[in-house]
């Protein structure tokens, strides 16, 4: 699992504790633990969208370095190295798309 994925996966789990905290002090009226596991929830929430946002810069820079090793090797004459750039690009493409 790499960071960002972990991040991503931490930061839901201190979500979902978050919900249950806030819950928990909701029904037993406790105000102080309800607001507590609001703060968590928004943490967690938090989290996960700055590992989606670190995702997509990768995503870009993969793309644009797999774009690049493709022109080069078209360039080149180089079908391996074309070859090997259009797939980072599109997997920077797919990055990108799939932390949105």
């Amino acid at each position: 699992m790499d960071k960002t994925t972990t991040n991503r996966a931490q930061g839901a789990a201190k979500e979902i504790g978050g919900k249950i905290k806030k819950t928990v002090g909701k029904v037993i009226g406790n105000e102080q633990m309800e607001a507590e596991g609001a703060a968590t929830e928004i943490g967690g929430k938090a989290q996960q969208e700055a590992a989606k946002g670190a995702a997509r810069v990768k995503g870009a820079v993969e793309e644009v370095a797999g774009a690049v090793k493709n022109g080069v090797g078209r360039v080149l004459d180089n079908e391996q190295m074309a070859v090997e750039g259009k797939a980072t690009e599109l997997k920077g493409k797919a990055r990108q798309a799939t932390n949105r």
